[in-house]
């Protein structure tokens, strides 16, 4: 049976299919959502690296910008490229503040009359607020599209499952976008994901959404996956998650993110931080990301210690767990960078006990996007 959630959640569209399924729900960014299912986070968390697994990510924020001027604009706020992005191009970045802390990241896509943004449930209204403020007296208008749901549709058999329902999505390669539809009803479907996986997110109306995740749910490669698995997933990816690896306090230096930062950004700047964020390529951190391995079966968890072999504290875990696929306790912390080469030997500090860990590199478990179409092979 499905958790009562408290009466100030809201629910997304699938909220009743999630307790039909005997989802257990929980507390996420606002929403009542679904941890796992009942077969359990380590078997979803399997099934998806195997087959196919479907979550529910409509507590996300879908925003469209438009307007002439929408990509100069909004590259006042973000430090990647956006004026060059080509129709169906996707390009991962990140709002900024003006000390070069990470407000959010999010995903901009090029539109034929717009740019499609994906924000963070946690923090979309912050978001949402702060592109108003900037972008509005440049002349773009920014839309909520709260009438729309968000499904991610993870794994190798992804695209099997999802092409028998919209044929077209095998032509789409990762980090590239197109308009579908469904039985009349039109869809916005990306090739991205936030697993490590192949796999692809699906924007369609909410009005549809639950019928279109029952016939997703009919295919013999998918199951329901719950928040449990995504975030076991994401940690094995070596993905960030805001506002425990990213945060107002981060910068995308620090977070080992400076891919995102794109070339002519880099020279130009113009972007809100861009003299902090410039100076620490140039001249570097005093602390990074890193990937920790830890021995033995006991996982560290988000606040924990981590210290050097003669006990001074030199960082703190953001992300941690057990990882499935790598079968051994993984975690994310945040060290000086005197301590973040791979390899370096530490201690994690887990309830009084100091557990060896090791780091190593980002991800542990290695990235399956594709790359080419079928067509293209």
């Amino acid at each position: 049976m499905a958790d009562a959630p408290a009466e100030n959640l809201a629910r997304t569209p699938l909220y009743d299919l999630h307790v039909s399924l005997g989802a257990r729900m929980v507390p996420f960014a606002g929403y009542a959502m679904p941890v796992q299912y009942p077969t359990g986070i380590m078997a979803e968390h399997r099934w998806t690296r195997d087959s196919a697994g479907l979550f529910d990510v409509s507590h996300m924020g879908q925003v469209l910008l438009s307007g002439d001027n929408a990509d100069a604009a909004l590259e006042t706020l973000v430090p990647g490229e956006i004026r060059a992005l080509q129709p169906g191009r996707m390009r991962y970045s990140l709002l900024l503040n003006e000390t070069g802390g990470t407000l959010d990241d999010l995903m901009i896509t090029r539109r034929e009359q717009d740019l499609y943004v994906v924000v963070n449930g946690a923090c979309k209204h912050d978001d949402i607020a702060h592109m108003r403020r900037h972008l509005e007296p440049k002349g773009v208008t920014v839309t909520y599209r709260d009438d729309l749901a968000l499904l991610a549709l993870q794994g190798p058999k992804a695209v099997e499952a999802l092409s028998r329902l919209v044929p077209g999505v095998v032509n789409l390669t990762f980090m590239t976008a197109g308009r579908f539809n469904w039985e009349g009803t039109p869809l916005w479907v990306s090739r991205s994901g936030y697993t490590g996986e192949d796999g692809f997110e699906i924007s369609l109306p909410a009005s549809i959404a639950t019928d279109f995740a029952r016939a997703l749910l009919d295919q013999p490669e998918v199951k329901p996956i719950g928040l449990g698995a995504r975030d076991s997933l994401r940690l094995e990816a070596g993905l960030p998650l805001y506002g425990h690896d990213l945060s107002t306090e981060i910068t995308p230096v620090e977070a080992g993110l400076g891919f995102a930062i794109s070339k002519r950004r880099k020279i130009e700047g113009g972007f809100l931080g861009a003299e902090v964020v410039l100076n620490q390529i140039l001249n570097g951190t005093a602390r990074k990301r890193v990937g920790l391995k830890l021995e033995g079966r006991q996982p560290a968890r988000e606040g924990a210690n981590v210290l050097a072999g003669d006990g001074q504290v030199i960082g703190v875990v953001t992300s941690g767990g057990f990882g499935p696929t790598v079968d051994a306790p993984i975690a994310m912390a945040f060290v000086d960078a005197a301590h973040a080469a791979d390899g370096t030997r530490l201690l994690i500090d887990v309830r009084g006990r100091q557990l060896p860990a090791t780091v190593v590199p980002m991800p542990f478990v290695p990235h399956r996007y594709v790359r080419f179409s079928s067509q293209q092979a």
